[in-house]
C-alpha cells in the first residue's frame, strides 16, 4: 500500500474519531483512538516510537519519540492545538528525515472541522 493510500485511510479514520468525539479532548485520547481503528483495519501501526541520533560517535537512543508510525511508511503528528504553527511542521519534518519516511500528517482534533486541522507534510515524495 502507497503512503496516498495509507493517508486516505488515516483521515477517513480521523474523520469518524472527530465526529465521534468532537474536539476538546487530550492529545493521548485521540493517538489511543486512531491506534485501536489502525489497529482494527489490519495496519500494522507503531505507538510511541523511539528514534535514535547519532552524533559522531555518541548514539541517543531515544531522541524524538514518535506518536504514531503506520507500514513503516507515513508518521502520524497528534496536536491539540489552537493552531499548527511552524514549529509543528519543522518538528514532523525532522521525524520524517531522521526514519527515511516519505509522508507525515499532523493531525490537530482541536480544530472544529476536521479537514481544516490537517496538513501534510512531505520528505522527496
Amino acid at each position: 500500500m502507497t503512503e496516498n493510500e495509507i493517508s486516505k485511510i488515516v483521515f477517513e479514520t480521523g474523520l469518524k474519531i472527530h465526529k465521534k468525539l468532537g474536539a476538546g479532548l487530550f492529545e493521548h485520547v485521540y493517538e489511543e483512538c486512531l491506534f485501536y481503528e489502525l489497529k482494527k483495519a489490519g495496519f500494522l501501526i507503531e505507538k510511541q516510537k523511539l528514534l535514535p541520533i547519532v552524533y559522531e560517535d555518541l548514539k541517543i537512543d531515544n531522541a524524538f519519540k514518535l506518536d504514531l508510525m503506520i507500514e513503516n511508511k507515513v508518521i502520524l503528528e497528534i496536536k491539540t492545538v489552537e493552531y499548527i504553527s511552524p514549529v509543528h511542521k519543522a518538528q514532523l519534518l525532522t521525524y520524517l528525515k531522521m526514519s527515511n519516511c516519505k509522508l507525515g500528517l499532523l493531525l490537530n482534533f482541536q480544530s472544529d472541522v476536521f479537514k481544516n486541522g490537517v496538513t501534510r507534510i512531505v520528505n522527496n515524495l
